[in-house]
């Protein structure tokens, strides 16, 4: 039997209206907006549905609202449509161990409060910013970040697919390391620096991950269902202690998405389900494996599809 792997996105997926279809047609999904709401204290249901987009990029926003709206079309799938496997993109990897049962999803979502809390306060402590470059191999990156450092911090922070790395640091840093990638000998195709935050997957996010610690140690975590392919190793793991860890080191450390995606196919995946906002995972995963089966369920019509089908 050919592997299914449910995939879920992280921070730059979001989009105002995301989830608003849903919970306009299905109780369950009423239900876990309505938890959300008051875990959070907040609404963040009606900044999902209805923005502003500048207060929904907001990091500690963002994450909560990408994690729920994943959340809410997990409780709506057929029961014949089940995953041998899971990962998720930095955030993500959260709801894929609220998928494996790892932990719940008020655990999960708590978490994931503190998380995009303590990200958004490193951010405005340690000004960093994040570049994509587009076009260079792993080697070349390390290269680039060496030269640009200086006494700073740059670093690889995303191998998403073949030719598409984000790097990770102090602004000026990553202002050099542009620079950089667009001279000889690298000449770069795309170096282009992203709206962020702060300088996410890097060390710059120390400031935070003592805090992140202790959250996690208040979490009673159970050993995962599934197998899940971690950040920081792109390899499958189900015991609590080391999904616990990898949590922990996933904050300063680099999402290793290709990795994790050419283990999965490597071990027998052959579909892949990205569950949640947009469609940035599975245009990914068709970068790193042409042959690869991959499929979207992001709304009500998505989910109709995926429903006649069952």
């Amino acid at each position: 039997m050919s592997g299914i792997a449910f995939v879920f996105p992280g921070q730059g997926s979001q989009a105002v209206g995301m989830g608003k279809d849903l919970f306009e047609k299905y109780d369950e999904v009423k239900d876990v907006y309505q938890n959300a709401d008051e875990i959070m204290e907040m609404h963040l249901s009606k900044i999902s549905f209805e923005g502003p987009s500048e207060l929904l990029k907001e990091t500690h926003i963002t994450q909560p609202a990408l994690f729920v709206h994943s959340y809410a079309i997990l409780k709506l799938l057929p029961e014949n449509l089940k995953a041998t496997c899971s990962a998720g993109h930095s955030l993500g990897e959260y709801t894929a161990n609220v998928y494996a049962n790892t932990f719940s999803f008020e655990e999960g979502l708590k978490l994931v409060k503190t998380r995009g809390q303590l990200m958004k306060n490193s951010g405005d402590v340690q000004h960093g910013t994040m570049a994509a470059l587009i076009g260079l191999d792993e080697q070349q990156i390390i290269e680039i970040c060496e030269k640009a450092a200086g006494n700073q911090i740059v670093q690889p922070a995303n191998f998403n697919c073949p030719g598409q790395i984000v790097i990770s640091g102090d602004v000026d840093a990553i202002d050099r390391a542009v620079i950089i990638a667009k001279e000889e000998p690298f000449r770069c195709r795309l170096a282009k620096k992203l709206e962020v935050s702060g300088a996410f997957h890097s060390e710059l996010m120390r400031t935070s991950d003592d805090e992140l610690r202790i959250a996690l140690g208040k979490v009673d975590f159970g050993d995962a269902d599934i197998p899940i392919y971690t950040n920081v190793e792109g390899l499958p793991i189900t015991d609590k202690n080391q999904i616990q860890n990898a949590l922990y080191r996933q904050l300063v450390s680099s999402v290793k998405w290709e990795t994790s995606i050419r283990n999965m196919i490597k071990d027998g995946v052959r579909k892949f389900y990205e569950i949640g906002s947009g469609k940035v995972l599975t245009g990914l995963i068709k970068k790193i494996d042409n042959e690869a089966k991959v499929f979207n369920i992001s709304n009500t019509d998505d989910l109709d599809c995926i429903l006649k089908e069952a």
